[in-house]
């Protein structure tokens, strides 16, 4: 009797909770039929990524588009140049959306909001499509980025395209640190647990009642999760500190920098029209196999005599066991001796560290040493016939088969240097020229049909000059039409054969910061190391890393496989033309001094102005062979300078000197000086106030100084110091003094060969990356901190 009312409580006890499982089952149902208004996700244990069901707006799901023509592809198929990942409800309607403007109006294809996707469509392989088909990976990681699974699994399948496909990833970093993205700490880990504990109780309701796919196992799709934020937080990228608008600038020049990388703009093998010429000049030389062969090619500045002469150069290269390449010979002869040029040649060919000191014992000993040997030389950009004829004076000198290949703007030295052939290097044609201009101005062979008519004017004012068609192309990459039609109007205005003042557009496009960082290497650090550089225009807030990244995207400058910074004579040129402009008459007015002979007259005659920002008192070349043979030249008592001399230069930021000899009371004139190059400075410290507390780079190579030097006590005082080379100073003994460098990231100890010891508490040296003990012969052993 009693059963039924029994029955009858249980039912009405357990039919609520039904009714909840039902609705739950199929309010779940209908979401995963409708993927783009859902807001979680099912996991999957066997698929390398989740399926995804949360709400598009709220997720990162991008559809291409160009910005400036106005073209939108569909998804299926295409490849885009950036994606962009991101959690909606944090940067869509911010941050998100003024980077996507800024990346459409540079002209970048990137995969945005499509509102044309059908409801209830599945989306997952599109995404996913669009993801391999990008060249470039934007994750932007904010705080709630981690409660999103949909952004979790596209970011499990970006780090896979980084890892296997070799896909660039630019991480940014929205409002949350790079370790709280790691460790899942902070606010950024306070809501990814949060969302782990709710996916964690769903999948436990679901399995209770029986809705556990086959496939679903949260805790292997976790770990997925958790190694693509590990991994992704190890990167370098951008976190949001200060203007957002900066920072999106910054990330545009970035993505076009790499998009550039990725066409090839900067490989020699992708030049346009260059196959034609070399073929022509081999054709020659494969007719005179057995001679020695003296190959000229002239022609105006900027038409790649340089690149043609290093085309030619490079197949001929593997045939030949001695070989050499002298650089800028026009440019070297300004500042060195032609002796200078001579050991370059003798150090390379025969490998032994052999030092002429005038140019007839280098004749003497090139003509007799080379006899019988078979070389490959390639003297480039010489101007006077007797450069030649110290270097490589006739076919005598070399075995039969080498082959000399000379370059020149000037056909008469080649004539008068009696090469065999003398090859006119020809400007682009124009279907040429707009093969080269397109690509630098579009990314592309041809340019866009709204620029056509604007990009064959500018082919027709550049008359084929490789040069100008890289860099004017690159200053007008993404830019929108006016700024087309103005540049177009001011090379319009620009006679026909001044090519330095059609260049000169483009500097004048850049900021202040960028444009000093020009300048500098204009005057001073063509080929030196872009690392070091940075330090010191890192410490005088030109933001170098940005800086050089815009001047490489225009064509400015270019930087070499080792760092090196690598600039066009024209536009080495036209730097230094635009610094003697800031006073044709008096070099005291100018910020820069980098001819030996102006800044030794301009400090003899007590004319230092605060004006001067960097000056040379080197004479001869900081570079090359002085970093051969170090010690070897006797340079004599070498130049004295007191402190009357310096005491206007209170702007100074770079200083280099060699075998230089400072006297008096120094105090407050080096207080800006970030960068000292004192090579071989003297034993004898004869300062009695230096103040150099601002140094970042301190360089005393080849310097007879040991750790009691007197002019430590001023050094120590250095506190911001970065890099320090000691390399070649052979009277070291131990190096604990340099423990007072806390902040040293660099330090160079080669060939200090009677250094005996290294301080345990080098560990303590927390900011060290590089340190540098070869050849430190008496060194016997490093002691266990040196891991940390």
């Amino acid at each position: 009797m009693h059963h039924p009312i029994f029955g009858h409580s249980f039912a009405v006890l357990v039919a609520p909770v039904l009714l909840f499982v039902l609705a739950f089952y199929f309010l779940n149902k209908k979401r995963t039929s409708a993927r783009r208004n859902a807001e979680d996700v099912d996991t999957s244990a066997s698929g390398s990524m989740a399926a995804p069901t949360e709400a598009n707006s709220d997720g990162s799901s991008l559809s291409p588009t160009k910005a400036n023509n106005g073209v939108s592809s569909s998804l299926t198929g295409n490849c885009y140049e950036v994606f962009l990942s991101f959690r909606g409800p944090d940067t869509r309607h911010g941050f998100t959306s003024h980077l996507y403007k800024g990346l459409v109006d540079a002209g970048i294809y990137a995969f945005k909001d499509n509102d044309e996707l059908r409801e209830g469509e599945n989306i997952r392989p599109e995404l996913l499509a669009a993801i391999r088909n990008s060249k470039i990976l934007i994750p932007i990681l904010s705080m709630t980025y981690g409660t999103s699974s949909w952004c979790l699994d596209e970011l499990v399948q970006i780090m896979d395209c980084k890892n296997n496909k070799g896909q660039i990833l630019l991480p940014i970093f929205f409002n949350v640190k790079p370790a709280e993205v790691r460790y899942q700490t902070g606010r950024f880990g306070e809501a990814f647990h949060k969302r782990l504990s709710r996916l964690r109780k769903r999948s436990s309701f679901l399995y209770f009642f029986g809705q556990k796919r086959s496939s679903f196992d949260l805790a292997t799709t976790l770990e997925k999760w958790k190694k693509a934020l590990d991994e992704v937080s190890t990167l370098k990228g951008y976190e949001t500190q200060g203007s957002e608008a900066e920072l999106v600038k910054s990330i545009v020049q970035k993505v076009l920098n790499e998009l550039k990388k990725k066409f090839g703009l900067v490989n020699p093998k992708n030049l346009i029209g260059i196959d034609v010429h070399v073929k022509k000049v081999m054709e020659f030389v494969h007719n005179k196999s057995h001679d020695t062969l003296f190959v000229g090619i002239h022609g105006m500045g900027g038409i790649g005599k340089t690149m043609l002469a290093k085309a030619i150069y490079n197949k001929l290269f593997d045939q030949f066991e001695h070989h050499s390449f002298i650089d800028d010979i026009r440019e070297s002869c300004k500042h060195n001796r032609v002796h200078y040029l001579q050991n370059r040649l003798i150090y390379d060919i025969l490998k032994q560290k052999i030092e002429v000191v005038t140019k007839d014992e280098g004749i003497e000993l090139i003509s007799s040493r080379f006899k019988r040997k078979k070389v490959l030389v390639l003297l480039d950009d010489v101007d006077d016939v007797n450069q030649v004829k110290c270097l490589a004076g006739n076919h005598d000198w070399f075995s039969s088969g080498s082959r000399i290949i000379i370059t020149s703007r000037n056909k008469g030295v080649l004539e008068e240097a009696k090469v065999d052939y003398n090859y006119e290097h020809e400007v682009l044609d124009g279907n040429q020229s707009l093969i080269l201009f397109s690509k630098h101005a579009f990314r592309n062979d041809s340019p866009l049909k709204e620029f056509e008519d604007l990009a064959h004017e500018v082919v027709y004012i550049t008359k084929g000059l490789p040069l100008s068609l890289e860099v004017l192309g690159s200053l007008l990459c993404g830019r929108k039409l006016p700024f087309w039609r103005g540049t177009v109007g001011k090379l319009k205005e620009v006679p026909p054969p001044k090519v330095q003042e059609k260049l000169r557009i483009s500097i004048e496009a850049l900021d202040y910061k960028q444009k000093q960082i020009f300048l500098d290497i204009a005057c001073f650090f063509i080929g030196t190391n872009k690392n070091i550089t940075s330090y010191m225009w890192d410490a005088c807030g030109f933001f170098p890393e940005e800086g050089i990244e815009v001047l490489i995207f225009m064509s400015l400058i270019k930087v070499g496989d080792d760092n090196k910074l690598i600039m066009h004579d024209q536009l080495r040129d036209l730097g230094r033309e635009i610094v003697r402009e800031e006073d044709h008459r008096e070099p005291c007015c100018r910020s820069r001094l980098w001819d030996y002979d102006e800044a030794q007259k301009v400090l003899k005659e007590n004319k230092g102005t605060d004006k001067i920002e960097a000056i040379n008192l080197s004479e001869g070349s900081a570079e090359g062979f002085n970093e051969i043979f170090p010690l070897e030249k006797n340079e004599g008592d070498g130049d004295i300078y007191t402190e009357k001399q310096f005491k206007n230069l209170t702007k100074l930021r770079y200083l280099h000197m060699i075998n230089v000899h400072l006297s008096g009371n120094f105090k407050d004139l080096m207080k800006r000086l970030k960068w000292l190059q004192w090579r071989k400075c003297p034993p004898s410290f004869e300062v009695s106030t230096f103040d150099v507390k601002e140094l970042v780079v301190l360089e005393l190579q080849g310097s007879k100084i040991n750790e009691k030097w007197e002019g430590w006590s001023f050094f120590k005082m250095a506190d911001k110091l970065k890099y320090l080379d000691l390399s070649y100073c052979e009277s070291f003994e131990d190096a604990d003094f340099l423990l007072a460098f806390k902040k040293l990231e660099v330090l160079i100890l080669y060939k200090c060969e009677r250094l005996k010891q290294i301080n345990a508490s080098i560990g303590d040296m927390e900011a060290l990356l590089h340190l540098d003990l070869g050849e430190c012969y008496s060194l016997m052993e490093l002691p266990a901190e040196i891991g940390n």
